[in-house]
């Protein structure tokens, strides 16, 4: 007997694809996302530790890459909504695939971010005014969490079926 996904899930395997599309977009980028905020919560509890004044600065750069997490939610939202029971498997695998750029993207930027977040506290602790330029340099791993974000979105709208 060869072995098949449809042998084994019979009609509900599209959407047992979609599901794990979902699951994965929400599972690898929030861990990414925690892997990163808690890097930077290290620094940013050891900055505090010495200036308990630089708190809400520090909570912000620490909450940065928490938005790759946000990202995975929003496509498996999206992957949830636009599924249904009947769908078929190659429309499962569909969706499956198009939860993988947010999951990875967040998967790996989450914890880069997070690295830079935590640089980016030293900044805060000599020149705390420089906020902007801490931001600016975490932000910019951000980058690529957005663009898979951006091509999972499209390929949820643009499908053809």
């Amino acid at each position: 007997m060869e072995f098949s996904i449809v042998n084994i899930f019979g009609e509900y395997t599209g959407i047992i694809l979609a599901g794990l599309g979902a699951a994965l977009a929400v599972f690898l980028s929030g861990y990414g996302s925690s892997k990163g905020v808690g890097i930077a919560g290290e620094s940013a509890a050891a900055l505090c530790k010495e200036k308990p004044e630089l708190y809400g600065q520090a909570l912000v750069m620490q909450l940065l890459p928490a938005t790759q997490g946000l990202y995975g939610f929003v496509v498996a939202v999206m992957i949830i909504i636009f599924s249904s029971v009947d769908m078929t498997a190659g429309q499962g695998w569909y969706f499956f695939m198009a939860g993988l750029p947010v999951a990875f993207g967040g998967y790996f930027s989450g914890p880069y971010q997070g690295r830079v977040s935590a640089s980016g506290m030293q900044i805060l602790a000599q020149r705390p005014e420089n906020l902007s330029q801490a931001m600016t340099f975490s932000a910019m791993v951000e980058t690529y969490a957005i663009l898979g974000l951006v091509v999972s979105i499209l390929m949820l709208v643009l499908k053809t079926f």
